[in-house]
């Protein structure tokens, strides 16, 4: 039994035990996250004024009620945003972020199944579509 878990294990990797154990420089790729820009190069960015368009309510207000009815909390809707990965994270308009991680969420504790999320999707594609 032992040969065949082996055969399946992953990669064979080092622990890491303690950061006195690694490199400065590993220990700092290993704390930062995604959301903790603090210190990084970048340019500086003009800031606009913007009033949020309807569907951005729409999405804090349903989170909000999301927490309310204590499907997660603040907490855990930023982690699962950190988690979304880099590509994600910087590539997703702020509240689009939200929702992404609202669905997940509401999939990844069986409060709606996949089926149900894609017909949801499917209904708002369509209703857009149609004429304003």
């Amino acid at each position: 039994m032992q040969q065949r878990v082996a055969g399946i294990a992953p990669a064979v990797r080092q622990p890491l035990d303690s950061p006195y154990e690694i490199s400065d420089e590993l220990f700092a790729a290993l704390r930062h996250v995604l959301h903790d820009v603090g210190g990084q190069p970048d340019i500086p960015v003009e800031y606009l004024e913007k009033e949020e368009e309807s569907w951005e309510m729409n999405t804090y207000v349903t989170c909000e009620c999301l927490g309310w009815r204590g499907v997660w909390n603040s907490e855990e809707r930023r982690r699962a945003e950190n988690d979304l990965g880099a590509t994600l994270y910087f590539g997703l308009p702020y509240y689009a972020r939200w929702a992404t991680v609202a669905a997940k969420t509401l999939v990844a504790k069986g409060l709606i199944t996949p089926d149900e999320l894609s017909a949801k999707i499917d209904e708002v594609r369509s209703r857009s579509a149609g004429p304003r």
